[in-house]
């Protein structure tokens, strides 16, 4: 399956990505099958060929998740973002029961 990902160049502590048409599972730093713009963190810019992205999602190029919300951002695409970090487990918010005990109806005992 062919995505759409951010495959990294620049210097150390000066990150900068190309948007790269690749197969899934190759290396980040692999041979790419297109390279269809580019992306710097730093300065928020995002310049990409939007002709290829369309054809490319036509194929049937899948995006990851922050490309996709890249896309977004820029309305090449009109769905909602993904969500790319997902909160932790480990520590709910103090809230959470007291919202899964409001969300939760209060069981009455049955009269006799």
């Amino acid at each position: 399956m062919l995505m759409i990902k951010l495959q990294r160049v620049g210097k150390k502590h000066q990150p900068s990505f190309r948007l790269v048409i690749q197969e899934k599972r190759t290396k980040l730093n692999g041979r790419s099958t297109d390279d269809i713009g580019s992306y710097n963190p730093a300065t928020k810019k995002l310049a990409f060929n939007a002709e290829r992205v369309k054809y490319w999602l036509g194929v049937g190029a899948q995006p990851t998740a922050t490309v996709h919300n890249l896309l977004v951002n820029n309305g090449v695409l009109k769905e909602p973002k993904i969500p790319v970090h997902k909160k932790s487990k480990k520590n709910p918010p103090a809230s959470a029961p007291a919202a899964e005990a409001a969300a939760k109806p209060a069981e009455t005992p049955a009269a006799a």
